[in-house]
């Protein structure tokens, strides 16, 4: 009596499984999710499975809204052109030969599509070049965070004897001794001074305008409710509950631009990144790193602060899996910077059509392709 009543037991909770995971597949369930999906409103939307310290900070995924600029360095097209063309000029570096767009390639997704970037003397630096795409929407820059503006994230890779390799005064002066440079900057500025700063204020506004057009998500949400194919519709539902997606990557730039360790610092090892904590000094950012926004992520291959993850295949099954948990050696056992990879990392066990339709949402963040014309550099 008693074993058939364990088996019966069991025998439910299977089933009760088995009709959960047709439930999640059925053709009914699919169109309820793609009505609530597409109505252009998110109060329709299942409640996302979010754990209790993000739900206070939680802002739901959707369009991007309208990029703004600073008051501290206002739009004009004078000063947007100007920016762009400083932006792909060579001359602001040491040899003369290594532009900002050399690690942010309009060709490839505004990134490099390199594992490490290499710059001066053909370096290689030590972390992957992120995107530059809808930087107007960020608080702060580098996989570190330190910078906190626009306008101070230039002076980093100028400096950087890896990268740019140059010296403030230097650029400055390869640029001074460019004259068709002059009646660009008087159109920006109303007169011909060439300064650091004005260089940055430049750039910093023509980057603003890298934003994504309107994704196949943007559009399916506001209404195009056929847009999504089924597989599609679920990786959206599985984004934002079973994978747990949102709980790092959230608001309509997919990113809680907080830091997080995912497990990949190489702790006491060769290629050791400490992340956010050389910057903060807090043994709670060793191994921590910018999330990582969603958008164009199709385009921007490979993946994580290191370049170490090549398809997105492989970034969804390392999810899957909880990402790496490190433990330290004997002689770590006492450390007390030993990082410990974040609790919202979670194993996930999605099957390996759920890893499918996830990567299939991801593919939708992408906007079409629109080719930057280069300039003509004075």
């Amino acid at each position: 009596m008693k074993k058939t009543l364990i088996l019966c037991l069991l025998t439910g909770t299977f089933f009760s499984f088995t009709r959960l995971k047709e439930h999640l597949y059925e053709p009914q369930y699919i169109a309820q999710l793609r009505e609530a999906y597409s109505s252009g409103d998110p109060n329709k939307w299942e409640a996302p499975h979010l754990d209790e310290g993000v739900k206070a900070r939680y802002i739901e995924i959707g369009s991007l809204p309208k990029s703004s600029f600073p008051e501290s360095n206002p739009y004009s097209e004078a000063k947007k052109e100007l920016g762009k063309l400083l932006f792909f000029d060579p001359r602001l570096s040491k040899s003369k030969q290594i532009s900002c767009a050399n690690c942010h390639d309009p060709e490839l997704g505004w990134a490099d599509g390199r594992s490490l970037s290499f710059g001066h003397d053909r370096k290689n630096g030590v972390r992957n070049s992120p995107s530059i795409f809808n930087m107007a929407y960020h608080t702060t820059f580098f996989w570190d965070g330190r910078a906190s503006t626009l306008e101070s994230q230039a002076m980093f890779p100028l400096t950087d004897p890896v990268e740019m390799a140059s010296h403030e005064v230097v650029a400055v002066k390869h640029i001074k001794r460019i004259k068709g440079y002059r009646p660009f900057f008087k159109e920006a500025y109303a007169d011909e001074n060439i300064t650091l700063s004005r260089i940055f204020d430049a750039i910093a506004t023509y980057e603003r305008t890298i934003v994504s057009g309107k994704s196949k998500f943007d559009r399916f949400i506001s209404g195009e409710k056929d847009l999504f194919t089924d597989e599609e519709v679920l990786g959206l539902h599985l984004f934002r509950t079973k994978a747990r997606c949102v709980n790092c990557h959230f608001s309509p730039l997919f990113s809680d631009q907080q830091f997080h360790n995912l497990g990949m610092s190489y702790y006491g090892r060769k290629y050791e990144d400490l992340g956010r904590y050389k910057i903060s000094k807090d043994k709670a950012d060793v191994g921590s790193f910018k999330t990582a926004s969603l958008r164009e992520v199709g385009r921007t291959a490979p993946y994580m602060h290191n370049g170490l993850i090549a398809t997105l295949d492989e970034v969804i099954q390392m999810y899957d899996a909880g990402m790496p948990r490190p433990k330290p050696r004997k002689d770590q056992e006492n450390d007390p910077l030993f990082p410990t990879t974040d609790p919202l990392l979670q194993k996930l066990s999605l099957s390996k059509e759920e890893r499918a339709a996830l990567k299939a949402f991801l593919l939708t963040l992408s906007s079409p392709f629109k080719r930057e014309r280069i300039p003509q550099l004075p």
